[in-house]
């Protein structure tokens, strides 16, 4: 292992920063590769800092910013600074405009360096740190009125120098899970079911509905088989509880800070291991 201070780039809904410790103690001793099918903001990645690893997600706006960091950090810091710079005199006009300017970039399937600065920039800047798109694919989350930089050199160059030799996929979960062998270890930090099992017609916006799920689960049944180590992470439902009734089930308390509602900022999540 590598030594572990790097931070993450962007602020990602559902991250386990805070679920850290308890991920840590249940991960195994040993294990070759590191593979992490959704890893958003890369709390658990960049905390462990695997010799060998691959990450993925199907965000491709995300791994667009991983893979400009990762291959030209230098011309990612003179692009993001220059937006840094214009918001400290433009504030919440300037916000907006450059929200619609990545927007028309998304359109236009502009997946370029500008693309992946205005991507962190406006994560660091908006309310929350919560990527959210509407049913068009357009980012529409609001101000959250700040002016300070959206990164620092040193940080940027940490994460760089930490993914020269991890592979960088944007794809499907179970396209990068076959890759797994055994004495591998998959984290799989899952997109979350919904709490309210009603609530599942909305979730298939975000692309991941129930038999997405059922099928993560079918993916986490042939990687046992072959011996790959998995630890997956969600809501503690009843419909998670069912998918995995034959794995170790640990139940953990969280503070859910994404969320607008106080009163909703606590929860309880699972931790699913097949070791």
């Amino acid at each position: 292992m590598k030594n572990s201070n790097v931070a993450p780039f962007v602020k990602w809904a559902g991250g386990k920063r805070q679920l850290l410790g308890q991920i840590k103690r249940r991960m195994p001793d040993t294990y070759n590769r590191y593979l992490e099918p959704f890893v958003g903001g890369g709390a658990v990645y960049f905390d462990l800092l695997p010799e060998q690893a691959v990450i993925n997600d199907i965000n491709r706006a995300l791994i667009n910013a991983y893979v400009r960091i990762k291959e030209a950090p230098w011309d990612f810091l003179e692009n993001i600074r220059k937006y840094d710079r214009e918001i400290a005199e433009g504030g919440k006009e300037y916000y907006y405009k450059a929200r619609e300017f990545y927007n028309d970039k998304m359109m236009k399937d502009e997946y370029d360096m500008e693309l992946a600065a205005l991507f962190v920039f406006l994560n660091k800047h908006c309310f929350n740190g919560l990527y959210r798109v509407n049913a068009k694919g357009l980012f529409n989350v609001p101000y959250n009125n700040s002016v300070g930089e959206s990164c620092t050199e040193d940080g940027i160059m940490a994460i760089s120098r930490s993914l020269q030799n991890v592979a960088i996929e944007n794809g499907d979960f179970e396209a990068v899970c076959s890759w797994a062998g055994e004495g591998d270890f998959v984290f799989i930090d899952s997109p979350y079911a919904p709490l309210n099992p009603s609530s599942f017609e909305s979730y298939t916006k975000e692309g991941f509905d129930v038999e997405s799920h059922k099928r993560l689960a079918e993916v986490f049944h042939r990687l046992t088989s072959k011996g790959v180590l998995c630890m997956l992470t969600n809501h503690n439902t009843e419909f998670i509880n069912e998918l995995y009734a034959d794995y170790r089930r640990e139940v953990v308390d969280v503070k859910r800070m994404i969320n607008s509602d106080a009163k909703n900022r606590v929860g309880r999540e699972i931790i699913i291991t097949n070791y």
